[in-house]
């Protein structure tokens, strides 16, 4: 199954459309380096393909957590109090920057509790 792009226009105000433009303009003159953009702040560094998978499959547990308990989207957003919306692009991978809280909030919400570990990087492992 293709997915679906989504495009939501987003509207700006001339001020702002100005200082994105200036800093388009900045951007192709200066042409900085990845490593001055994450040292400016400005910039947070990429997310690792790694990182990205294991985001990826977070997010697919917790859809088939509320899924096994048969919930809702609407129902999640109840319980929770955030947006259906959030929740369903959380579940589809399409939130790249989620937070602990929210992620605990929606396993609370299907009667689960969020746990921690740290393992070994695959190529490190020995």
């Amino acid at each position: 199954m293709a997915r679906q792009r989504v495009h939501c226009k987003i509207e700006r105000s001339p001020g702002e459309m100005a200082r994105i433009k200036a800093l388009r303009d900045s951007f192709q003159k200066e042409r900085p380096s990845l490593e001055t953009l994450v040292e400016s702040g400005e910039y947070m560094a990429p997310t690792t393909l790694g990182e990205f998978l294991d985001i990826k499959a977070i997010a697919h547990a917790l859809k088939e957590m509320r899924q096994h308990v048969k919930m809702s989207l609407a129902e999640a957003a109840s319980i929770t109090g955030m947006d259906r919306a959030a929740i369903s692009r959380l579940e589809n991978g399409l939130c790249a920057n989620t937070t602990i809280n929210t992620i605990n909030r929606l396993a609370h919400a299907y009667g689960k509790r969020l746990t921690f570990s740290v393992e070994d990087e695959p190529e490190l492992a020995r």
